[in-house]
């Protein structure tokens, strides 16, 4: 608990006191410095940075040129600066009458791109790489690299899975020399109640806490990563979930109708990325624990759900292997498709949910990603996994998983859906789980909702029966400063049995939620 409120506070003090964001500076609009109007070719590309950033117009319109003149190159070899606001560098213009020179030799702290017999154009320079002293905050315009490949860093998500590259990607981020930090909290406080003779109230907190600090590695990315989860606090016999199945709460029995807590320590990662070609790269990375090349994203990272408080039932099909104990993948990154094997231990955790676990890396999974555009990420898993169940320690697995996320902006707000396919193969028995995920964020509004598809034979002992839920919910969130929320949500569910569980399940087989959630990012 001390080290969830340690990480929490680190959050709280990051959101409250840096004012970062994680973006590029168009034109020369900087902090403290009024630069002044220079025409310009439009769309005309930075020699250093190959980037086109689009001019911003001026709230002040000035005179236009004569229509036969034409603009001529900016050249700041030559200018007087000494009168700039925030920058003591006023405009002057060279005796053509039209070409402006600077020197930039003389503003401390700021790094140029190097062009000694060209002039500069700074109507498309690209300011997040520099630094000025008298310009706090600038460092945190810059755009957070991803961290296996040059792509978009909005298509990483949890472990080294993918989603769209349209997602949306928060956190709050801060520059510590070459380090970039970057973290964010949900942390929710949740009432549930689960209807029937196997059902159950209770209150309960869950959520996560996640850090991360990345830096270049020559042509390349460093990142660390550390996630931690408040979920142990609910006790080890978990919160009521009618239909869930999967873990253990005391070494014996398995749980069933509850969903498990996860533990303390969620994600203890690095990751290393060179790349090996102009549009690939390969990586490695190790965790303690982790999440290995298998499946989509873990539920509570899927951009559709990640606002619910409930798990799914088919977790144990798709992404249970999120909180493996010793991990360790290598993958290629080849434009817009990545391969990348794991090997790891797959024993689930154990009741014992405050430790970090160890064991052989003895299973192995494979996973091919694709976005084919910026909407859409596609996966495909296979995995054999060693002695996964603490309670049949001689049983293995083999899992299959295949997946599409979809991700984009649709009128006034923001679309994303999940469809997801899993199956469990063992001792001649095969178990499929199928689930859909829809949500639509608009403004402080955001709606939720999940379809779910189980074949599970551990609800009833010696039955194998065909189970389904339904659950939709909302949540409203309201500011308290930068970068904090507090969001009031809730949901209802409806689970649905076969003839042969009605005896068991009784006529109640609703299920609801009411929950307050802190959001930092």
């Amino acid at each position: 608990m001390k080290t969830v409120t340690m990480t929490l506070a680190g959050a709280a003090a990051i959101a409250l006191a840096a004012p970062a964001t994680a973006q590029s500076m168009p034109g020369m609009n900087m902090p403290g410095m009024a630069m002044p109007h220079h025409s310009a070719p439009p769309n005309k590309r930075s020699v250093a940075n190959k980037t086109v950033v689009k001019k911003k117009t001026t709230a002040k319109k000035l005179k236009s040129a004569p229509p036969a003149a034409k603009p001529n190159p900016v050249d700041h070899s030559t200018m007087d600066h000494s009168s700039m606001p925030g920058m003591t560098m006023p405009a002057t213009t060279s005796p053509s009458g039209g070409q402006m020179t600077m020197d930039h030799g003389a503003m401390p702290g700021m790094t140029m791109p190097a062009a000694p017999e060209a002039p500069m154009d700074h109507s498309a320079m690209d300011h997040a790489a520099m630094t000025h002293p008298a310009m706090p905050g600038m460092d945190h315009m810059m755009a957070m690299r991803a961290a296996l490949g040059r792509y978009p860093s909005t298509r990483e998500s949890s472990g080294t899975a993918w989603q769209p590259d349209a997602s949306e990607h928060s956190g709050v981020m801060a520059m510590a020399g070459d380090w970039m930090l970057m973290g964010h909290a949900r942390l929710n406080a949740v009432y549930d109640t689960q209807g029937g003779p196997r059902g159950d109230d209770m209150g309960f907190v869950s959520g996560m806490v996640m850090g991360m600090a990345q830096r270049p590695l020559g042509p390349g990315t460093l990142q660390f990563k550390a996630m931690l989860s408040p979920d142990p606090l609910m006790g080890k016999r978990g919160y009521p979930l009618l239909l869930a199945s999967g873990e253990t709460a005391d070494g014996v029995t398995p749980l069933v109708d509850r969903q498990h807590p996860h533990d303390l320590f969620m994600e203890l990662s690095a990751s290393v990325s060179q790349p090996v070609g102009p549009n690939a790269s390969a990586f490695l990375y190790a965790a303690l624990p982790g999440e290995p090349a298998f499946g989509p994203p873990a539920f509570m990272h899927r951009e559709a759900v990640l606002d619910s408080p409930e798990a799914p039932i088919s977790h144990h099909w798709l992404d249970s292997t999120h909180i493996s104990f010793g991990v360790l993948t290598g993958g290629l990154v080849l434009g817009n498709a990545k391969l990348e094997v794991s090997r790891f231990n797959a024993r689930e955790p154990d009741q014992y949910r405050y430790n970090i676990e160890t064991g052989p890396l003895d299973s192995t999974a494979i996973r091919l990603s694709w976005n084919p555009n910026a909407n859409w990420s596609l996966q495909a898993s296979w995995g054999r996994f060693k002695h996964p169940e603490q309670l049949e320690p001689d049983a293995n697995q083999t899992r299959w998983s295949a997946s599409a996320l979809y991700a984009r902006d649709l009128g006034p707000g923001h679309l994303s859906a999940t469809l997801a396919w899993g199956r469990k193969s063992h001792d001649g028995r095969r178990l499929d789980a199928l689930a859909g995920e829809l949500g639509y964020r608009v403004d402080d509004w955001t709606l939720f909702g999940r379809a779910e598809w189980t074949e599970n034979d551990e609800l009833v002992e010696g039955v194998t029966a065909n189970v389904g839920k339904l659950s939709a919910g909302a949540i409203r969130d309201f500011a308290l400063a930068p970068h904090v929320k507090v969001g009031l949500g809730g949901l209802v569910a409806r689970n649905v049995v076969p003839a042969s569980l009605d005896a068991a399940y009784g006529g109640d087989r609703n299920g609801a939620m009411a929950f307050v959630r802190l959001k930092i990012d």
